[in-house]
C-alpha cells in the first residue's frame, strides 16, 4: 500500500482501557467491501473516513456509495423524493476521503481494514497504523480467510484487535462475524458487538478458526460439489438443481462459486491447505485450478462453471 510510510512509534500502550461508544470509523480500502461498510456506518450516524491509494480510486468509491445510497433511499422513502434526497445527502456528508492512512487514524475510534487478502500487506499496514493511532482505537480486519491472530501480531494492541467480517453486499446482508483472539479484551469485544448492532446488523461470535463460521462451512461445501463433478458423479447443473430444490438453498454451489469468484475460492482453499495439509476438507481441486488458470473466474469475467456473456 503506497500510503503506508514509516513514522515514530508512540510510547504509550495499555491492555485495560475503557471503551467509549464508537463514533468515528476509518475504513482502509475503497473497494466493494470497504465502500459498503462505509456506507452503512454513515447511514447509521457514524462519521466515516475512507482511505485508499489514489484520488482516482476514491472518486470511484464515492460514486459507488452515491449510487447505492440512491437505491437505499428510493426503497426506504418511495415517491417521497425530498426525504430520499435528504437521507442520501445526510449520509454522504458524514463520509470523507483520504489517501493518507496515517493521518486518517489519528483521531478515530475504530479502524476497519478491507484491503487485498495478503497477510504481509495487512501486517505492514497495521504495524504502521499502530504507531500513530490513539491507544484506545480498536483495530479490525474484514478478512474472510486469514487468521486474525496472524494479522494482529504486527501490532502492540492485540487486546484491541478483532475480526469484523461483513458480507457482500454489505448494505443488504445482515450478518457480521465478530472474531475473537485470545488476547482480546472484554471491552473491545463489547464495543464491537454494540457497534455491529448500531449498524442494524446481527453479530455472531466466533473464535479465530479458519473461515470463521460461514466460510468454514461454505467453502468445503463448494469444494465437495466440485469433487463430485471431478469424479463424474453428477453434473454441475444437476448438483445446483438438487441443492436448490432438495435443500432449499437459493443458489447451488456452482452458482455460488461463480458469484464469489473462482480465484477467491482457490485462494482460500490453497491457504487453508498450506496451513493444514492433513485436513481432507481443505484439499485443492484440479478442476478449480484449471478454471482459474484459464481465466474463467465466474460472473465477474463472464464465465466460470457457467457462461454469463462477455464482461
Amino acid at each position: 500500500m503506497s500510503f503506508v510510510t514509516k513514522v515514530l512509534r508512540r510510547g504509550l500502550t495499555t491492555s485495560a482501557l475503557r471503551m467509549a461508544a464508537i463514533k468515528h470509523v476509518t475504513v482502509i480500502g475503497g473497494g466493494q467491501m470497504g465502500v459498503g461498510i462505509a456506507q452503512v456506518a454513515a447511514q447509521t450516524g457514524h462519521q466515516v473516513t475512507v482511505v485508499d491509494q489514489s484520488e482516482e480510486i476514491l472518486a470511484h468509491s464515492k460514486l459507488s456509495i452515491e449510487r447505492s445510497l440512491s437505491r437505499v433511499a428510493k426503497k426506504k422513502f418511495g415517491e417521497d423524493l425530498k426525504a430520499a434526497e435528504s437521507y442520501s445527502k445526510s449520509a454522504l456528508s458524514s463520509i470523507s476521503l483520504s489517501t493518507d492512512a496515517l493521518a486518517a487514524v489519528t483521531k478515530t475510534d475504530l479502524v476497519i481494514e478491507a484491503i487485498i487478502e495478503n497477510l504481509q500487506v495487512k501486517q505492514e499496514l497495521f504495524s504502521q497504523l499502530d504507531k500513530v493511532a490513539p491507544q484506545e482505537t480498536i483495530f479490525a480486519s474484514n478478512t474472510s480467510s486469514l487468521p486474525i491472530s496472524d494479522i494482529a501480531i504486527s501490532t502492540d494492541r492485540r487486546d484491541r484487535f478483532a475480526g469484523l467480517h461483513f458480507f457482500n453486499p454489505v448494505p443488504v446482508m445482515k450478518l457480521v462475524e465478530v472474531v475473537q483472539i485470545s488476547e482480546q479484551s472484554d471491552a473491545t469485544f463489547q464495543s464491537l458487538m454494540d457497534f455491529s448492532k448500531s449498524l442494524g446488523k446481527v453479530p455472531v461470535v466466533c473464535k479465530d478458526t479458519p473461515g470463521f463460521i460461514v466460510n468454514r462451512l461454505l467453502v468445503p461445501y463448494m469444494m465437495e460439489a466440485i469433487r463430485l463433478v471431478e469424479r463424474g458423479d453428477a453434473s454441475a447443473r444437476d448438483i445446483d438443481t438438487a441443492m436448490k430444490l432438495g435443500a432449499g438453498y437459493p443458489m447451488g454451489p456452482f452458482e455460488l462459486a461463480d458469484y464469489v469468484g473462482l480465484d477467491v475460492t482457490k485462494f482460500i482453499i490453497d491457504g487453508w491447505h498450506e496451513k493444514f495439509p492433513n485436513n481432507p476438507l481443505f484439499e485443492p481441486s484440479p478442476l478449480l485450478d484449471q478454471k482459474v488458470a484459464q481465466g474463467k473466474l465466474g460472473t465477474k469475467k463472464g464465465e466460470g462453471f457457467y457462461p454469463y456473456g462477455k464482461k
